[in-house]
């Protein structure tokens, strides 16, 4: 599978996108004002301590205070000064005011972006990574990769990073996908830079004062290139020619093996026009997304969960209406796992395929959605179908979604997704008129409102307002405000 990296830089943007194939799976949309937080490293203050969630709330110079679970809190050593340090697997904290009080200091790190009205997610469990290798500092063990399936390699890792580490462990690491087939040296020099940023990490903490950043992470292009490349990217293409040098510096540095793959476009076309990205981000933030058969699915992303419909659409099918059904329902199931990831949809999502009687296409098309999540770096797991046919999965959720990052709630209708018809504005105009009553004599009503509410009034229930202004005794004036959304309005008197 060919894969590769289009990075487009702009003044105040940076975006990425991963295509395989031609066709683009992820965006990644960094902005100067506006920098994901996940892996960056804060010195927090703890302001409210919370039982019955066995939870606290940390300030760590956000908009919003962070949250931080019981779960998420590790247990230093009696000899630590920096808090987040204790051994992996320590036991679970069943009360969290054992652990913090309002007003300590304590070293966190974001595993989550703030998302909507939630503030940032944080924990104490702190993880450093690099090219091959993740360190957790007084963490205890090594991991491998689950993408690492050959047993033999894992067993060659585990082995050379012991080897690397010592008789004195000085804590514990993971070994990520890009880290097979490489060499001792490459792993060394991967444990050396950690360990040498993580003594920097510390004493950093000890200067730092409450609610200020510690660390942060790489910036998107170079967080691209160490997270990335694992996945057998051939070429990586970048528009500016500043940032271009930065990111092949970085790879002589870091991973001197790719660093040829770094190429910069010099087109005079923009290089997210050139290969249709621009239209493909179009299109993810849309409702409907077309399937090549004619069918479509509607995709409605809510604070509590997305839900995904799948629709025949234009799809009659050739044989019968069980046929066309899971025609429909497979081709539904690869393009979900990419709407997935190219809108970044996270969290509970419901996915009501079209109803199937054969058992065996049930699976066929469950085993589908499942492969069609096999290149997710996010961690999906998948439900069976319910009574109700629906499939009910979750997808790890740590940095906004495309639609959150690049839109904000319509400002007429709230995000609610509709507004009030002009015929029910005039109905609730009629029942205030009568609730304020008639005005002060040689005074009358201003009814200020938006400009099809005004037309309605004169036209279609001008009988209407004639009659209320009889009933009433009052004079009724109407004006257009320009400014107004459909369902605004306003009865002053004049």
């Amino acid at each position: 599978m060919t894969v590769e990296l289009l990075v487009n830089v702009a003044p105040a943007e940076t975006r990425a996108a991963l295509v395989e194939e031609g066709v683009v799976q992820e965006l990644y949309v960094e902005r100067r004002s506006r920098r994901g937080l996940v892996g960056n490293l804060y010195q927090g203050r703890v302001t409210r301590v919370l039982p019955g969630m066995q939870a606290a709330f940390i300030d760590v110079g956000l908009e919003r205070t962070a949250f931080l679970h019981a779960a998420d809190v590790a247990t230093p050593p009696p000899d630590e000064t920096v808090v987040g340090l204790a051994p992996l697997g320590a036991p679970p904290v069943e009360d969290v005011r054992r652990l913090l009080s309002p007003g300590d200091d304590i070293l966190v790190q974001v595993i989550k972006d703030p998302i909507g009205t939630k503030g940032a997610r944080l924990t104490t469990y702190i993880t450093l990574p690099a090219r091959f290798l993740v360190y957790l500092p007084r963490g205890d063990g090594i991991g491998v990769s689950a993408r690492i399936d050959d047993e033999a390699e894992r067993q060659r890792l585990k082995a050379a990073v012991a080897q690397l580490r010592g008789a004195e462990a000085d804590g514990g690491y993971i070994l990520r996908t890009a880290a097979q087939g490489a060499p001792l040296e490459s792993l060394q020099e991967d444990m050396e830079y950690l360990r040498k940023l993580w003594r920097h990490v510390r004493g950093r903490a000890t200067q730092t004062s409450p609610g200020a950043l510690v660390h942060e992470d790489l910036p998107l292009p170079l967080r691209i290139l160490r997270d990335e490349l694992s996945r057998g990217v051939v070429r990586v293409l970048v528009d500016s020619a500043a940032e271009h040098a930065r990111m092949a510096a970085f790879a002589a540095d870091f991973m001197p093996a790719t660093a040829a793959h770094i190429e910069r476009h010099g087109g005079p076309r923009p290089i997210f026009d050139l290969h249709g990205i621009e239209e493909e981000i179009a299109k993810a933030l849309e409702r409907q997304v077309p399937l090549k058969s004619g069918g479509h699915l509607v995709v409605d992303q809510r604070e509590a969960m997305t839900t995904i419909d799948v629709n025949t659409g234009g799809y009659v099918g050739h044989r019968n209406l069980e046929e066309t059904t899971f025609r429909t329902n497979l081709e539904a199931a690869a393009a979900i796992g990419r709407q997935l990831r190219l809108r970044n949809l996270g969290g509970i999502i419901i996915i009501d395929f079209i109803d199937m009687h054969d058992e065996s296409h049930r699976r066929q098309v469950l085993t589908a959605l499942e492969h069609s999540l096999a290149g997710d770096r996010a961690q999906a797991r998948i439900v069976s179908l319910s009574p109700l046919g629906l499939v009910e999965m979750t997808r790890k959720r740590t940095r906004e979604s495309l639609e959150h990052l690049l839109c904000e709630p319509c400002p007429a209708c709230e995000g609610r997704g509709f507004v009030k018809t002009p015929a029910t504005v005039c109905n609730e105009i009629f029942r205030e008129i009568l609730r304020q009553g008639a005005p002060p004599s040689g005074r009358e009503l201003l009814i200020l409102a938006h400009a099809d509410v005004v037309e309605r009034l004169l036209e279609s229930e001008e009988s209407t307002l004639a009659e209320l202004r009889a009933q009433a005794g009052i004079p009724i004036r109407l004006q257009v405000e320009g400014l107004y959304g459909i369902d605004q309005f306003d009865i002053v008197h004049a």
